[in-house]
């Protein structure tokens, strides 16, 4: 019995500290939704990436997102889940979205120019309207 509560306190020593360790390191995140409109139109089949700027404290991976049916995204920074963290970013499409537009310059770091700043509590329902 002392042999198995020991194991026991062991086995959840050992979980606590590995649930700590996984958080070390990751970034605050907030909601990031919205929709993508061509020509007042829905834009599907392609993703969007928000570039965080060189200021940003988090330079990580850039957050990401598939876009809907219906041109709607939910920003996603891998590996931490859904969300983003605030700062200024510069969006881009992905570079097949973007030719299949006619817009090469939105697929691009250099030149795309949606840019947009993450307030502390996030972005909701955020349209990004492409002429």
């Amino acid at each position: 019995m002392l042999h198995s509560l020991h194991h026991f306190a062991a086995t959840s020593l050992l979980l606590t500290g590995l649930l700590i360790g996984c958080s070390d390191g990751r970034p605050p995140l907030v909601p990031a939704t919205g929709q993508v409109l061509f020509q007042n139109q829905p834009l599907t089949a392609g993703s969007i990436t928000f570039l965080p700027d060189t200021g940003n404290a988090f330079q990580g991976d850039a957050p990401s997102s598939q876009l809907q049916l219906d041109g709607s995204f939910q920003m996603k920074t891998f590996p931490w889940g859904p969300g983003i963290t605030e700062g200024r970013y510069r969006i881009t499409l992905s570079a097949e979205l973007a030719a299949r537009i006619k817009r090469p310059d939105y697929a691009s770091r250099e030149k795309s120019p949606l840019q947009v700043t993450v307030p502390p509590e996030g972005l909701t329902n955020y349209k990004i309207e492409i002429p």
